[in-house]
């Protein structure tokens, strides 16, 4: 049996080479971190996945020339260390069918994960996946469902018949900018949702933010050829909603802790900051109104308090919905 790859030790890396190795797929998972990837060959347990424990069929490796030997691979790394790992080590990823696991845009090229894994790996055909998830769950076997877009319908059938466990359901599309898009746009929200809640404006002000803010998304999508359709399922609308009302969200807790003005540990990956930056650069320059992203943008970077971007929000010009 041909094994499945994935390339990034972290809680989701490592929820996801459990789940397939306990729907009885091979699973070789490889990470940068040398004494972390000897640590989880020795111990089997993640410190970010705490009572989750590693199959013995999953084999742990910090060569990452193991993963030629692997059919297709998940690169389940940061959106901002996915163009470094492609650089360090797309000849050997080459060839393989590579799926990102991440959500965002790269925030030095303004690129998606799909744009980046062509360009570095051309022997390839990209394929994403993305959707409501969180490590915790799928580790747990808890049921999920998610978005595996490929251009390809052959590759993407595939995948999705290999990728598939009784607890993760995956649906397939070809939409691949419109899935990666949904992924990295509702992080934005998600931060944008955490300071509603954490500076006291209530629910009935998170509502009008998920609402407004997919309409921003699908706004944007629309712009690269996005099919409105996928915004609205797994991919946009779906993890929209998870990730903007559970504080298992680093997103949201994030913004949380810019509304109530408290500490945020910056060794946390939090992908929708640097989205924002990105997508607000890109926005502006395209034209593209995306008030949401814009302020979420400058609240975090300091050019604007939480108060200064309420007030611009709520006097917007009323207009049809």
């Amino acid at each position: 049996m041909t094994r499945i790859g994935i390339a990034g030790a972290g809680a989701f890396g490592v929820a996801l080479a459990v789940a397939l190795a306990q729907a009885g797929r091979a699973v070789t998972l490889w990470g940068r971190d040398t004494a972390g990837i000897e640590a989880l060959r020795t111990r089997r347990e993640s410190p970010r996945l705490n009572g989750v424990i590693l199959p013995e069929t999953v084999s742990v490796t910090a060569e990452i020339g193991e993963m030629a030997a692997c059919g297709p691979v998940l690169l389940a790394v940061p959106m901002q260390a996915l163009s470094g790992l492609l650089t360090q080590h797309g000849a050997a990823l080459d060839g393989r069918t590579l799926v990102a696991c991440c959500k965002g845009v790269d925030l030095a090229t303004g690129r998606g994960p799909s744009a980046l894994i062509a360009e570095a790996c051309p022997g390839t055909t990209p394929a994403v996946l993305t959707g409501p998830s969180f490590a915790a769950d799928i580790a747990r076997g808890l049921p999920t469902a998610l978005t595996l877009a490929c251009a390809d319908a052959e590759t993407g059938a595939r995948l999705q018949e290999r990728l598939s466990t009784p607890a993760l359901r995956l649906y397939r599309s070809l939409d691949v900018i419109g899935a990666e898009l949904g992924g990295a746009l509702k992080n934005v929200m998600a931060i944008a949702s955490g300071i509603v809640i954490g500076s006291g404006l209530g629910e009935s002000a998170r509502a009008a933010l998920i609402t407004r803010g997919f309409a921003e998304m699908q706004r944007f999508a629309r712009a690269y050829g996005a099919e409105p359709e996928t915004l609205a399922g797994l991919s946009g609308f779906g993890d929209l909603v998870l990730t903007c009302t559970s504080a298992q969200s680093r997103n949201f807790r994030y913004g949380a802790a810019l509304g109530e003005g408290a500490y945020f540990d910056p060794q946390i990956t939090v992908e929708g900051a640097a989205t924002a930056r990105a997508v607000a650069a890109i926005a502006k320059a395209r034209g593209i109104d995306m008030p949401v992203t814009q302020s979420v943008a400058h609240v975090i970077d300091g050019r604007r308090s939480i108060q200064e971007a309420v007030k611009i929000l709520l006097s917007r010009p009323l207009k049809e919905e």
